[in-house]
């Protein structure tokens, strides 16, 4: 199969272009940033070099170099996405306390979703790789009574490019076959983020039971900001990102449990959507994530970041 997404963009490559959009060029410019994977790009000789880190610290093409401690010297700086991210970094390989910040991800301007009407279907949306908990949110949608539910699988790894999706989807296969088949899902495969966020309106639920220790979540994010009830689980950093805002589902290494867990609260929700509160609580949300992370606030961040790094190199 030829794929259309020629130009794979997960979140790092979208934060990225959000960080060239949104912060001066002439600052950006005087720096060079590497994102995630170290030694990825050359070391600049005498700009200051900035290792922008989103990946989990458990990633085996990452654990050799930062096992290194002779390594860490190279970057004058690393800039983590989540407290989270930092503390694992800090706690595994000692990373330098006094070179590193957290500048979390951010969003722009996504629209809201309308309250929902008692008696209207109930649409789920759940746009994550399938290596992240798709088997378990499949099974718990199995167990989910309420037939007004359903559920939208985006999941894909065509996101991640055609030698990527060449290599490894066909491990998901029978998972997308899966989803195919049960009565309340539809599986839809890839879409690009901008038509994700451009249809979040659209939905009533965010649901992702994640398997794999987020950094941070920018998807449950941009739920977030549209007004989505969201069910998530405490794996990782989803609580830093959520906040005291998602339904969290306690993260159980055993999976069918997790879906048990995620399937009663699913169903649960689904019968308070209507209620004055939860539209208070969502508005809340929605505000929250606008105010705190849009890329306008997070650029400032970034903007005053860089001016003390090049400063500081000057002298």
């Amino acid at each position: 199969m030829t794929i259309k997404n020629q130009s794979p963009k997960g979140g790092t490559e979208l934060q990225f272009e959000y960080l060239e959009k949104y912060v001066d060029k002439n600052l950006l410019d005087q720096v060079q940033i590497c994102t995630s994977v170290p030694e990825k790009i050359p070391l600049h000789p005498t700009k200051p070099n900035i290792l922008w880190q989103k990946n989990s610290y458990d990633q085996p093409n990452l654990t050799p170099w930062f096992s290194d401690l002779s390594n860490h010297s190279k970057y004058d700086w690393y800039v983590f996405n989540s407290h989270w991210t930092y503390e694992k970094y800090r706690f595994h390989f000692d990373i330098p306390t006094n070179r590193s910040v957290v500048i979390k991800n951010g969003i722009d301007k996504i629209e809201k979703a309308k309250p929902y009407v008692k008696g209207e279907p109930i649409k789920i949306i759940h746009q994550n790789t399938p290596w992240r908990g798709l088997s378990v949110l499949l099974g718990a949608m199995q167990l989910v009574k309420n037939p007004l539910v359903t559920l939208d699988v985006y999941s894909s790894t065509e996101v991640y490019g055609q030698d990527f999706y060449d290599k490894n989807d066909h491990e998901y296969r029978e998972l997308y076959e899966q989803a195919k088949k049960l009565p309340n899902v539809n599986y839809i495969g890839y879409k690009p983020n901008q038509y994700i966020k451009d249809n979040l309106k659209n939905y009533h639920m965010y649901a992702y039971p994640s398997i794999f220790e987020e950094t941070f979540c920018i998807s449950l994010l941009e739920a977030m900001a549209a007004g989505l009830y969201c069910i998530v689980d405490d794996y990782g950093a989803l609580y830093e990102t959520g906040a005291e805002f998602p339904m969290y589902v306690p993260y159980d290494e055993n999976h069918r449990a997790l879906a048990q867990k995620f399937g009663f609260g699913i169903e649960q929700a689904s019968h308070t959507l209507d209620q004055k509160q939860i539209h208070d609580h969502l508005d809340s949300q929605s505000n929250y994530a606008h105010i705190y992370y849009n890329w306008n606030k997070i650029a400032m961040q970034w903007t005053t970041f860089l001016k003390g790094v090049i400063n500081a190199k000057s002298k």
